[in-house]
């Protein structure tokens, strides 16, 4: 079975840093797309960001670019969101989704696997 594991969530004042972790088990993790998504309260899911491992390929929404940074470490099968200067506006719970195909999206419906969420709360 795959399995995605999203963990690294919490609390963090404006202008701080938090790491998101997402552990991938059960697939061929170079041959896919790892993407972050958020859901505020009241709002929709979000793509934040994504990476295909194989070649390090990387795609942010506009609002987090420059602030966040999203990685990989092919041996264990993790991708990590690097979020600084967080803002209030951040606050969300954070997802960690897979997509077979390798594509870079941002898109939910276009991802086949998901993780359970972390939330990250920002205060001002």
């Amino acid at each position: 079975d795959v399995q995605l594991q999203a963990s690294g969530g919490g609390l963090a004042q404006a202008g701080g840093s938090l790491t998101l972790s997402c552990a991938a088990s059960g697939i061929v993790f170079n041959d896919s797309a790892i993407g972050w998504f958020r859901q505020a309260p009241g709002k929709e899911r979000e793509g934040v960001s994504c990476i295909r491992p194989a070649d390090g390929s990387t795609f942010y929404t506009d609002s987090i670019q420059g602030r966040f940074t999203i990685s990989s470490d092919n041996g264990n099968n993790v991708v990590y969101l690097e979020m600084n200067d967080l803002k209030p506006e951040d606050t969300a719970v954070y997802y960690c989704a897979l997509t077979a195909d390798g594509v870079l999206r941002l898109e939910s419906y276009g991802m086949d696997y998901w993780g359970k969420g972390t939330l990250v709360t920002v205060s001002s």
